[in-house]
């Protein structure tokens, strides 16, 4: 059964550099901390509004465990915030651009009747593919593990991601509750996966030039190359380009379903050995 971890973190020696003393590195997952809380509020308020008209009990159930880890995991990255504002790091104006997508642009449209609802989840159900892709990334990610990275910071990333697989099918289930068609599936993905790579690359480009460490070098120098972010990728550090459209390609497939990507045994074998989740447990 699906259930939120209320599980906690001490950042208060997180450094500013934390993914092997690599700016670029560390911001690709600090764009993390200011996006998704957000984001997962919406999810959260989007699925208790849905949970009413789902008359299925399994359904249900996950759909009340889905929203548990989900306001968790916003609670959680919310609080890495400080830790940026603490070094220096102004994520006040990125953040209140987030609260006005979510909070919205893409929120409820009453007016719009049930339809407005079912456009949300899918959407959401967009945005989990891409969320369980990365999750079963970082589970996987070996040259995390042979570089200097923050236990606390990559307990965190892990915890997520192993949640993130654990529950990749719900949004996708209630999506297929509500509409079964493909056209829904596909034009929300083409719609959404472009739009978070875009606020993805807004936001590294955003700490990039709030780093008091680079504030020296002009803002040309500031700002990561495609080259940069390659030099990350092949290290192994963070998802390249290339397996982001591969995973793109499987969402699109007609025989597409969540539980084929990521490992449920395996996120729920990390979750009983992350840090924070086994301290959450006692």
């Amino acid at each position: 059964m699906l259930h939120a971890r209320n599980v906690a973190f001490d950042w208060s020696s997180l450094p500013l550099h934390y993914v092997d003393d690599d700016a670029l590195a560390t911001h690709l997952f600090n764009v993390m901390h200011l996006l998704l809380p957000e984001g997962e509020e919406w999810f959260v308020r989007t699925f208790k509004e849905a949970l009413p008209l789902i008359h299925d009990d399994q359904l249900r159930e996950d759909v009340i465990g889905f929203i548990g880890q989900e306001a968790m995991h916003a609670t959680a990255h919310t609080q890495v915030l400080d830790s940026l504002t603490a070094h220096g790091i102004d994520v006040a104006p990125y953040v209140e651009q987030m609260q006005f997508l979510f909070g919205r642009a893409l929120g409820n449209r009453s007016s719009h009747g049930r339809n407005s609802l079912v456009e949300r989840v899918a959407l959401i159900a967009a945005v989990e593919h891409l969320t369980a892709f990365l999750g079963d990334w970082v589970l996987n990610a070996r040259e995390l593990d042979a570089v200097k990275v923050d236990p606390t910071m990559l307990d965190l990333l892990r915890w997520h991601g192993a949640e993130e697989v654990e529950h990749r099918s719900v949004a996708f289930e209630v999506m297929q509750y509500f509409d079964v068609r493909p056209i829904r599936r596909l034009r929300t993905y083409i719609v959404i996966a472009p739009t978070l790579v875009w606020f993805w690359t807004r936001g590294v480009r955003y700490l990039m030039d709030q780093d008091p460490t680079l504030a020296a070098l002009p803002s040309k120098k500031r700002r990561p190359t495609i080259g940069d972010f390659r030099r990350v990728t092949r290290r192994g550090l963070f998802p390249s380009a290339a397996m982001l459209w591969k995973a793109s390609l499987r969402y699109l497939r007609s025989d597409y379903h969540p539980s084929q990507e990521g490992s449920t045994d395996q996120a729920v074998q990390y979750l009983a050995h992350s840090p924070a989740a086994r301290a959450a447990a006692q």
